[in-house]
Formats: C-alpha cells, sequence, structure tokens
C-alpha cells in the first residue's frame, strides 16, 4: 500500500527502515528461546489436523540456520539438547500453572519449538541414542505426552517417534519405561486428531520389527485400538491404523486367529460397507491376509449374512479402469478368488 502512494515522504522510509530493522531481528533471534519460539510462528502457529503434514524443507533449511546462527558459541549438538531440555523442564508439564495469559503462551511456544528441534537432532541416530541418556526422552513421556495443550503432546509423540525408529536400543528403553500403552491410549481417545495419528506413527515405530514391542502391543489390545482407528472419521488416522494392521499380519501371520477371534473380519468388512476411500486398499489387504492358510478365517469371509461376495463383485467393477486404484482392485480379486472360486462362473469381469 505505501509503495503505490506517491505522497510517501522520508518520515515514511524512516518507519519502512525500522520495520526493517525490526524484521532483521526477529530473523535472527539473539537465543534458542527466540528460535524455538520463531520455529512454531513459522508454520503452524496453531493447533488443528493439518500440523500432522511433515515439515518442508524450506523449514527445516530455516531452523537450521536459525540454529546455526544463536549456536555459534555452542559446543556440540549435545549442548543444543541440554538447552531444549531445560525449556521443557521450565514449561513445568502438566501441572504447572499459568501465571498470566500472555507468558503462558510464550512457554508453550518455546516448549513446541524445542520438541520441533529436539525431532530435527535425533533424525541423527547418535543424537537419538544420547537424548536417551540424558533422560530427555523420559523427560518426554512423563511431561509432553500429559501436556494439557494438543501442540505439545503431539509433538512430543513425535520426538518419540523419530528416536525410535531402526534403533532397538531405544525402543527397548521406551517400552521399558511404559511408552507403549500411554501411547495406544492417546491414539485410541485424545481429543485431539494429530495427537492420535502423532501417537499412532509412535505406536508404528515400537511395534513394527520389535518382537518386544509387538509382545507389548498384543498384552495392551493393540489390534483393537487399530481397529478404532479404521472406524473413526480421521481420515489419517483411519489410512494408518489400517496400514499398521495390514503390515503386522503380513510380518506376523501367527496372530491370525488371535485378530480372527476378535471377530475382525466382520469389522473390516463392515469398514469397507462406508463411502469409498483410499485406505480401503489397506483394508482388503488385511482381509487377504487373514484367509489365506486359516480355515477359520475363510469361513468367516464365506458367511453367507456377510454378503462379501457379492461386494467385491462391486466394487471391482466400480475399480475398473481407474489407475490410481489398481493395487487395490488386485486384493479384490485375491480375496474373491481365495473364497469364492467356482461359486460363480459370472465374475463380472473379476478374472479379466
Amino acid at each position: 500500500m505505501a509503495e503505490a502512494d506517491d505522497e510517501v515522504d522520508s518520515e515514511s522510509n524512516g518507519a519502512q527502515s525500522i520495520m526493517a530493522e525490526d524484521q532483521r531481528n526477529r530473523r535472527h533471534p539473539q537465543n534458542l528461546q527466540g528460535v524455538l519460539r520463531l520455529a512454531v510462528e513459522a508454520g503452524s502457529a496453531a493447533d488443528g489436523p493439518a500440523l500432522s503434514e511433515p515439515m518442508s524443507e524450506e523449514r527445516k533449511e530455516w531452523l537450521k540456520g536459525a540454529l546455526a546462527e544463536v549456536a555459534k558459541g555452542q559446543n556440540s549438538e549435545v549442548e543444543q539438547m541440554k538447552e531444549c531440555m531445560r525449556v521443557l523442564l521450565r514449561d513445568g508439564g502438566c501441572a504447572r500453572g499459568r501465571e498470566g495469559e500472555e507468558e503462558g503462551e510464550d512457554e508453550e511456544g518455546e516448549t513446541e519449538g524445542a520438541l520441533e528441534f529436539l525431532s530435527e537432532l535425533c533424525e541423527n541416530l547418535d543424537n537419538a541414542r544420547d537424548l536417551m541418556t540424558l533422560g530427555g526422552l523420559d523427560l518426554c513421556m512423563s511431561q509432553c505426552l500429559n501436556h494439557p495443550q494438543g501442540s505439545v503432546r503431539w509433538r512430543g509423540a513425535q520426538l518419540i517417534a523419530s528416536c525410535a525408529q531402526n534403533m532397538p536400543e531405544v525402543q527397548c528403553h521406551l517400552l521399558s519405561k511404559g511408552a507403549l500403552p500411554k501411547l495406544l491410549q492417546l491414539t485410541d481417545s485424545d481429543p485431539h486428531p494429530t495427537v492420535r495419528v502423532k501417537a499412532l506413527y509412535a505406536v508404528s515405530c515400537l511395534v513394527r520389527e520389535q518382537e518386544v514391542g509387538l509382545g507389548a502391543f498384543l498384552s495392551h489390545d493393540g489390534f483393537s485400538v487399530l481397529m478404532r482407528g479404521m472406524q473413526s472419521d480421521n481420515e489419517k488416522l483411519r489410512t494408518k491404523s489400517s496400514f499398521l494392521l495390514l503390515n503386522l499380519l503380513t510380518v506376523h501371520p501367527e496372530h491370525k486367529d488371535t485378530v480372527l477371534s476378535m471377530g475382525m473380519v466382520q469389522q473390516l468388512v463392515s469398514v469397507l460397507r462406508t463411502p469409498h476411500s483410499s485406505f480401503h486398499e489397506h483394508v482388503l489387504g488385511a482381509l487377504c491376509c487373514l484367509v489365506e492358510e486359516s480355515p477359520l478365517g475363510l469361513r468367516d469371509c464365506q458367511s453367507l449374512t456377510l454378503g462379501l461376495e457379492e461386494m467385491l463383485n462391486q466394487r471391482a467393477k466400480d475399480l475398473q479402469g481407474r489407475e490410481e486404484c489398481q493395487e487395490e482392485l488386485e486384493f479384490c480379486k485375491r480375496l474373491r478368488s481365495a473364497c469364492f472360486c467356482g461359486r460363480q462362473p459370472d465374475d463380472s469381469g473379476m478374472d479379466r
């Protein structure tokens, strides 16, 4: 607006200089707390489902650059992690009262930024191990996962996931501290949709290719949590729940009977009757796993009261010619072949 005004004089130019100087000060914070606060302001100041999107490359670069500016005097990334932990401790967790609304918002912003910083640093496996040794993961579990702000809870879950990925040592530590039941509870019932998605991501990082984690998952009725996730109104949670179910059944077929005894076939078919979505591909894949080499799963799918054959025929018709749905169509064919081969020669194009 000022640029289009021919009457802009030196006073206006002076104001612009002040604004530019202010922008420079904001872009180059003088301490870590400033960076942590700006890390949140840079693109995720408000809570909501959109926060579950991965951090953009642009924002990652900004965070790294900001850290480089303020960390010149620090000795190592360990020192940076210690500073972030001090921020988390200063926040005080859910038991601490807020002295004032503005102060509380500042502290929450710093806490969110500290967690994002730690997640970035812990993409390096050595840093993840060091954070565990420093007590940072214990702090995250006891404080951040129980924080009153959803924006802190989901970032805490994201940090746990970042540290646990492909790190058996960290996974075992988290499991020994009871992280899995807490994460399953957040997945199942947290009121914040992004917390549920991030918590399930952390669950996945603790149970996939981790026998101890899978045992804890089974003992805490994790398959029921996945089932409820697929029945939720959260699209991302439905997708991640069905994908994890498919993965676990594929890698651990020995647990089919456990899942079948829960009435999983009937539940999955009811999910398929909801309006079509891309996650149905994983649901059909899970059904394929449950019927293959399993007389009980086969019998459940063949039940006339379920009406699965008719539904598969109709689904195949709907998917024909849709390039983006070819994998789902293949699962349809596999499931029908396993359950209903020979019952209806006129299969309306299923095997064409």
